[in-house]
């Protein structure tokens, strides 16, 4: 049962200029066939950031996930890597190597995943250990935990790792026989063996009430980690895909989170959670299973993280075309995961931004005060502001014919005065980020003989950029 993945890197941007399909994204590294969906064990480790992700390399479907694997030192360049992790036969994994995190045990690389044994629903906490530079690694089906044995507790996946006063703990997302969506928490003394310390927090929660986060009936893809909170403070974020029985990856709820802080409970010791507020992750209908790394903090002690998400394919939401099965397996690749993005709070809230480094992509300077109306290059940045005296208005990203006709609408949102948007395009990937709030992520697929236009309202400009591989 024991294995060991091996072999040589590449560049993942040559293999996307490379692509013969006109929707393939170039600067969203990615294998240039297969299924992706959750990016996974997410870290920085010995100057380069890794990013590992679901993957079925054999098709463009959901089915015997292994974990791919990219990496790179300015988030710009990346090297795609050989599958890094895949089902053991008759191991615990055997249906699946599913959503995990990688950290650094003791000096040795270390990923810890839900595994599923086929045949059985119930999910196991793996472990897996890799080489230095985290391209090799050994399976050999040790398991940490298993599904707790309470009764209130009916489905559990995803495992997450965090330290709180110089300690390690992990939690999971879980879903209770009530119909409440839970996290457990773990004590990690031992990366080989979880200590379960019971339901650490439920959709009960006040500050959840009225919210998607409380509809949730399994907290998927849990996160929990240190932002800013725009005062000179810390603040913690706890992160869930919201799944609902029958999603078959539409996700209708999203990502939501819960803002709050964390103490020791005073007889116990362990962390407390206590959420204050609550709110939608990303504004878009094509985002799900984000995962965040907990970099180490600023020099000023401010705490620093990224998060990186999945935008899936589909047959098309909110009135824009898609693509249907069929195509998708014709074109043999399915699924792309966002920009890094850096996390903090506004005003209380969440606010979402590009990684600073995903300027580099810019190529050519096309407009500094772009109005009207304004062609864009499939592959583009555009900075949008109101003038001093901008009174307000809406924004709309539309894919139509180049003569000019009525096109479909991909992002319609308004605008106000002190307000900038930034909107990126690759290729069939649109991703929005509204100052002091969440992104929006969409996908939208250009027929032959369209192009993509902005809508500005009057008082409006964008600086619009063409980009490129870096």
């Amino acid at each position: 049962m024991s294995s060991t993945a091996t072999g040589k890197q590449g560049p993942a941007t040559a293999t996307a200029a490379a692509h013969p399909d006109p929707a393939f994204p170039r600067l969203h590294p990615r294998p240039a066939q297969g299924w992706i969906n959750d990016p996974n064990g997410v870290t920085y480790l010995n100057g380069r950031y890794h990013v590992f992700f679901q993957y079925n390399p054999d098709s463009a479907r959901h089915h015997r996930i292994c974990w791919g694997h990219v990496s790179s030192a300015d988030l710009l360049n990346w090297e795609e890597h050989p599958v890094a992790l895949r089902p053991q036969d008759g191991g615990p994994d055997d249906f699946g190597c599913w959503t995990g995190v990688v950290t650094d045990d003791d000096g040795v690389p270390t990923a810890a995943y839900s595994g599923v044994r086929s045949g059985e629903g119930a999910s196991q906490v793996v472990i897996a250990r890799g080489s230095a530079d985290l391209v090799e690694w050994t399976q050999d089906g040790h398991v940490a935990v298993s599904m707790p044995e309470d009764p209130q507790v009916t489905a559990v996946r995803d495992p997450f790792l965090f330290r709180f006063e110089g300690r390690r703990y992990a939690i999971q997302g879980a879903g209770l026989a009530d119909g409440r969506a839970a996290l457990l928490l773990y004590r990690v003394d031992s990366m080989d063996c979880w200590e379960y310390q019971g339901i650490w927090l439920t959709t009960d929660n006040a500050a959840g009430a009225g919210h998607d986060v409380n509809r949730a009936e399994i907290w998927e893809c849990p996160q929990l980690v240190r932002i800013p909170d725009g005062d000179g403070g810390t603040a913690w974020l706890a992160m869930f895909s919201l799944w609902q029985k029958d999603d078959d990856h539409e996700h209708l709820l999203g990502v939501g989170h819960l803002i709050g802080g964390m103490a020791a409970d005073p007889e116990t010791g362990l962390p407390v959670f206590t959420p204050r507020d609550a709110g939608k992750s990303d504004a878009g209908r094509d985002f799900y299973a984000p995962q965040i790394t907990q970099l180490d903090d600023a020099p000023d002690g401010t705490p620093r993280a990224l998060l990186w998400g999945w935008a899936n394919e589909g047959p098309g939401r909110d009135g824009r075309r898609g693509r249907s099965q069929d195509e998708i397996d014709a074109a043999g690749w399915a699924g792309v995961l966002t920009h890094p993005r850096v996390l903090s709070l506004s005003d209380g809230a969440l606010a979402v931004a590009p990684a600073p480094e995903i300027d580099g992509y810019r190529s050519a300077l096309l407009a500094e005060a772009a109005v009207g109306n304004v062609a864009l290059p499939a592959f583009a940045e555009a900075r949008v502001s109101g003038a001093a005296s901008f009174a307000g208005g809406e924004v709309r990203l539309v894919l139509g014919a180049v003569s000019g006709e009525q096109g479909q609408t991909v992002f319609a949102g308004s605008l106000a005065a002190g307000e900038e948007l930034r909107i990126f395009i690759d290729a069939s990937l649109v991703e929005v980020y509204r100052s002091g709030s969440v992104a929006t992520t969409l996908r939208a697929y250009p027929a032959a003989g369209e192009e993509w236009r902005l809508e500005l309202p009057s008082g409006a400009s964008a600086e619009v950029w063409e980009l490129a591989g870096a």
